[in-house]
């Protein structure tokens, strides 16, 4: 594949679709149902903006969303209440497939939401946005309206970091250039077309969604994008142009956890895809350290990336969606 061809036919601007009165005859053309799944832990302050410039804007003045749903991984905040008081569904993690039993991790939200809702596209958005607008919906929904081989859309744009200078114009995606751009220029070139592959916002076939396994923890994007393009290759994926996306950002530390859980599933994915053999038996434990009164202090985490099997392969999933 010529990865300049691809990025001129495969990635978009949300300007581009603009006539959402022409999507929804297209989407309605197609008799398609869209499902909108905010994933959600603790996000009071910002969930109830989404919730409601998507449900005025997507739902009410434009019918291109067929429900919102939040899943909730527990929050101890009044995110659930603020988002149902605004007109979302609201589930917890928890309670849904509860024979599968309760894992803890944004994968196992975007999991379960396979099998609580009812869309053929699910549309992923993360609930920390504080810029929110209906392009970071419609604009990765067009794509997949419009060009039926387009399973995969993911969001890209520019990520300010705020400093104590106020908004920087650039930055973000520090895991991406340090940890994923470099793995992915090493054993899948192909895939450093995808400008952010660790992007929380993308909409995906549920064909797709039901065929892949999804790791719980951190590296969910990652292993999404190596298993959609093993299966069905670039010409499945494209990207749009979401302009300015606004969100608080982690501390580096944080981004060591993410770092080592991506890198575990990332491992993983190329061990049983025959690209690497023989790997020694890996730990879970992460090693980091602060300084307290002059003295550095050790701090050791657990961070296993476990996986849930592709949800084609669960029988209640089967018999709801009439897979059998």
């Amino acid at each position: 594949m010529n990865i300049n061809n691809w990025l001129k036919t495969n990635t978009f601007h949300h300007s581009d679709f603009w006539d959402l009165k022409q999507l929804i005859r297209e989407k309605e053309k197609q008799n398609l149902t869209v499902s909108l799944c905010i994933p959600t832990l603790n996000e009071e302050k910002t969930i109830g903006k989404e919730v409601v410039i998507f449900k005025s804007e997507l739902m009410n003045r434009y019918p291109l969303l067929d429900e919102i749903a939040i899943i909730d991984s527990g929050s101890t905040d009044k995110t659930r209440e603020v988002a149902e008081a605004f007109g979302a569904d609201v589930f917890l993690s928890s309670d849904i497939l509860k024979s599968m039993g309760e894992k803890q991790g944004k994968g196992e939200n975007l999991w379960k939401a396979i099998y609580q809702l009812k869309g053929e596209i699910i549309v992923y958005i993360d609930a920390d946005i504080k810029n929110i607008h209906p392009r970071f919906v419609y604009g990765l929904l067009a794509p997949l309206i419009y060009q039926p081989q387009i399973k995969y859309v993911k969001a890209f744009y520019d990520r300010p970091l705020a400093s104590s200078q106020g908004i920087r114009p650039s930055g973000g995606g520090r895991v991406t250039e340090i940890l994923i751009r470099p793995l992915f220029s090493l054993f899948f070139p192909e895939l450093t077309a995808i400008i952010q592959p660790l992007s929380g916002e993308y909409a995906v076939r549920r064909e797709i969604l039901e065929n892949i396994p999804f790791p719980i923890g951190y590296g969910v994007e990652t292993s999404h994008l190596i298993d959609v393009y093993h299966r069905c290759g670039m010409d499945a994926f494209a990207q749009t142009d979401l302009d300015k996306r606004v969100h608080r950002n982690q501390h580096t530390r944080d981004l060591g956890k993410m770092a080592f859980g991506i890198l575990q599933t990332f491992l993983s994915r190329v061990e049983s895809l025959g690209i690497l053999h023989d790997l020694p038996e890996l730990t879970n434990t992460l090693r980091q350290f602060h300084v307290k009164d002059n003295v550095f202090e050790e701090e050791v985490h657990d961070i296993v990336e476990e996986e849930r099997p592709p949800m084609i392969e669960v029988p209640q999933y089967r018999k709801k969606f009439n897979r059998n």
